[in-house]
């Protein structure tokens, strides 16, 4: 549809007003199965940190799943902003190579707090270091890569920037193709500056980066959404920050009683449970996208749509077989799985009649299986009560399938918070 384990060192964020070199980050002044063979992706096994002793661990703050992307020129700098969700010490970040053809070299990375625009909070862009103090690191081809931790702190719902200078090849390149968020690129390594003048070609993608997470205490944890474009964001406003993911991390941050305080978003827009195509699909990207990254405590499913409207003959028994999968390696990885409803998409034009028959079908195993141990019925939130196949159009983001801002906050609205800890 139109839809863990690192290793660290490096980012500590701050106020607007500069602090000491060392000083903590904050937030800036303007604030923030059908199984198809996949690439062997090495993903570094949980990494103990240090603090593990003290009652601390790391977990993931943002995230964004990765997929292959064309080729760009070479020696050229990256400034990507991102959301991050719970906030904490050690910020690391996770560089992917998983469907290069080559080695990337980063010959430097920054992180730092966005201002406006491509401009960063005075004093707030810091070098990040690989590998126990290298200012900088090769990624060979289907491998990721993590940073040292940047000693500091990491406000909650921050604008971090991640400044990236690539030198040689890079393509193809890996990366989340739909953003919704204005990021930056200019040839040459500038990725140290805190200004924008240099940082002149706007892009709607995120390249490499693909996890963010922080040091908390043993207590806190992360939901991972795993799904297709509904909760990459498709329809919602760009450089809003108005997914459904990101009003959940709102409500989380606000909610007292509740330890799971991080959001990673691993929504692809095309995406589907079953079969490889926009992405790998759910099944085949389990793993790196979500069983891998720290401190994660629930995943939330919300898939399918894409495997029902595409009439490739997929039935009601295969889905739920792929979503069984799902949550059986869940369950063996130690996590919950809180599942969702598909919603409805009457007037999309693969809409008929056998492909709504198999919609109602895996909602009413969604509802009533026990499988899931906590359900959000995103299907009962939007549907129209005059015409329940179809969404309601004051949540219609215009093609009848994908909601508009007041949709995604409605969902996120409609969770129960404490079904992220059931288990």
């Amino acid at each position: 549809m139109s839809a863990a384990s690192y290793r660290r060192r490096t980012v500590g964020l701050f106020s607007a007003l500069v602090l000491a070199l060392c000083g903590p980050l904050t937030a800036s002044s303007t604030a923030q199965a059908e199984q198809v063979a996949a690439p062997r992706t090495h993903v570094p096994a949980a990494v103990a940190h240090p603090a593990a002793a003290r009652g601390r661990h790391s977990v993931i703050t943002w995230g964004a799943s990765a997929d292959r992307q064309g080729a760009g020129p070479a020696d050229r700098s990256y400034r990507l902003i991102v959301r991050t969700s719970v906030g904490g010490t050690g910020m690391r970040i996770r560089l992917s190579n998983a469907f290069g053809e080559h080695p990337v070299t980063f010959a430097s990375a920054y992180a730092g707090l966005r201002e406006r625009g491509a401009e960063l909070v005075h004093g707030s862009n810091r070098r990040l270091t690989f590998d126990g103090g290298s200012p900088s690191v090769t990624v060979p081809a289907g491998q990721v890569v993590l940073s040292d931790p940047l000693p500091g702190k990491l406000a909650a719902r921050s604008d971090l920037v991640i400044s990236l200078y690539v030198t040689g090849a890079q393509g193809p390149t890996t990366g989340h193709g739909m953003a919704l968020q204005t990021n930056y690129a200019t040839a040459g390594d500038h990725a140290a500056e805190e200004g924008a003048a240099n940082w002149t070609d706007p892009m709607g993608s995120w390249y490499w980066l693909d996890a963010v997470d922080v040091e908390t205490p043993a207590s806190v944890g992360s939901v991972v959404t795993l799904g297709d474009s509904i909760t990459d964001g498709w329809a919602s406003t760009t450089d809003g920050n108005r997914r459904w993911p990101d009003y959940l991390s709102q409500r989380l941050q606000a909610a007292s009683g509740i330890p799971v305080k991080g959001v990673a978003n691993e929504g692809i827009s095309g995406n589907k449970v079953l079969a490889d195509g926009a992405g790998q699909s759910a099944l085949n990207r389990l793993d790196r996208d979500v069983l891998s990254q720290p401190g994660v405590r629930t995943v939330f499913l919300f898939e399918g749509i894409n495997d029902i409207k595409a009439h490739t003959g997929v039935t009601v028994d295969d889905m739920i077989a792929g979503y069984r999968q799902i949550i059986d390696r869940a369950h063996a990885a130690g996590k919950c799985v809180v599942g969702a409803t598909v919603m409805p998409f009457k007037d999309w034009s693969e809409y008929d009649a056998a492909a709504e028959k198999v919609r109602q079908g895996v909602n009413e195993w969604i509802r009533t299986s026990g499988a899931l141990d906590g359900v959000t019925d995103f299907d009962r939130i939007t549907r129209s009560p005059f015409d329940p196949e179809r969404i309601l159009p004051f949540f219609d983001g215009g093609d009848h399938l994908h909601p508009n801002d007041k949709g995604m906050q409605a969902m996120a609205d409609a969770v129960d918070l404490g079904s992220l800890t059931s288990c």
